[in-house]
């Protein structure tokens, strides 16, 4: 164990970072490998790959999302700016590429390939973007003449015009939920707030009439008796309660994406609705204290960009677990730290990272081994 009195870099990371944040993380890490593992070897064997396949792969992304995690999480808040801003300007670079030679998954262009890997970069574009975004309308906010608003709109729509390019509309909607956020938390006008909440019911419309798997998906949740929903359905069904036994379930033998984009499902009816209720209860609880960290005192731009990147996290999560139980049309979104994806476990592991480091309580009354002089009694 650590000594309060350690002074040193992790000494005093350890006892200033929210470790029931970190144990929750970790917690999510653990259960996705082992969900993983159980769906798996169906979907392998319905493309020829050896029954492990995803098992193994999801242990080998593991390792760096949590050594990201952890290395992120010791950082102060102006080296994650510069790194975000760098970071950022080559993920869209990456972004833009894809567009124009990635690789074509399910008509959308939103993959490239590295050494093998295929990268999917605007998952790294959330968490880097809501940073970037944060510290422009900090300066904004607490600088002279600075046009931060602005410039964070410019690049909120850069993003989302590649977004759209590729297309992906469920990114395009959680950049410009993060940006609106950002935009109130900054103290946007209440009466621009509901206006721009009145313009997202006419942007779905708009990708409604214009994008054909947008219109696709939503005829078929208003119509219901899309493939793999009712198949994800019946998981809930078969599981009950307590569930019918790791690896005994039957409905992941039918869905493509049991994996990746309908693991809750798997997780429902080997595991039962009890274990689904404590999945939701542990992204509650991540949400709820990362909300509750962030209103710390430790200034405007911790608090936006914590803020905003806890709103990414438990929302990603919300509308996974909805599509999955045919609440809201599918999306095909990952559930954060669990569904299997290299893209995706390393960039949520990044997002638990800079949440991790941004909640750090950096006051000099938190910070261990310190004690507050004591006026002089006469």
């Amino acid at each position: 164990m650590l000594d309060r009195t350690d002074r040193s870099l992790v000494g005093v990371w350890w006892w200033t970072v929210d470790r029931w944040l970190l144990a929750s993380a970790l917690l999510l890490m653990v259960v996705g490998t082992l969900l993983v593992m159980a769906a798996g070897p169906a979907v392998a064997t319905l493309i020829n790959l050896p029954s492990q396949h995803f098992g193994i792969r999801q242990g080998i992304f593991l390792m760096p999302a949590v050594g990201i995690m952890i290395a992120a999480s010791l950082l102060e808040p102006r080296p994650i700016r510069i790194l975000a801003l760098f970071g950022l300007a080559g993920i869209i670079g990456l972004m833009a590429l894809a567009v124009v030679a990635g690789s074509e998954i399910k008509g959308a262009t939103r993959w490239i390939n590295i050494a093998g890997f295929n990268l999917q970069p605007s998952e790294f574009a959330k968490p880097l973007f809501a940073v970037v975004s944060a510290w422009l309308l900090t300066l904004w906010r607490e600088g002279q003449d600075f046009p931060g608003w602005i410039y964070s709109s410019l690049l909120m729509a850069l993003i989302v015009g590649i977004l759209v390019l590729q297309p992906d509309i469920g990114m395009t909607l959680m950049i410009v939920l993060t940006w609106g956020f950002q935009m109130f938390l900054a103290g946007m006008p209440m009466l621009l707030v509901v206006f721009i909440v009145a313009l997202a019911p006419l942007g779905l419309f708009i990708a409604y009439l214009t994008l054909d798997h947008v219109k696709l998906r939503i005829e078929k949740f208003i119509e219901g008796g899309a493939w793999q929903v009712e198949q994800a359905k019946h998981s809930f069904a078969n599981g009950g309660l307590f569930g019918v036994g790791p690896g005994d379930g039957t409905v992941k033998l039918h869905l493509p994406d049991a994996h990746s984009d309908f693991i809750f499902a798997v997780a429902a009816e080997e595991f039962g609705a009890l274990a689904c209720l404590t999945l939701v209860a542990l992204y509650a609880f991540i949400v709820l204290r990362g909300f509750a960290r962030a209103l710390s005192d430790e200034g405007l731009f911790c608090l936006i960009a914590s803020a905003s990147l806890v709103l990414q996290f438990g929302v990603q999560a919300a509308i996974h677990m909805a599509s999955s139980a045919d609440l809201i049309p599918t999306k095909g979104m990952t559930l954060p730290l669990i569904s299997y994806g290299g893209s995706s476990l390393v960039a949520s592991g990044l997002t638990m990272g800079l949440i991790l480091a941004l909640t750090r309580r950096r006051t000099p009354h938190a910070l261990p081994g310190r004690r507050q002089p004591q006026e002089n009694s006469q």
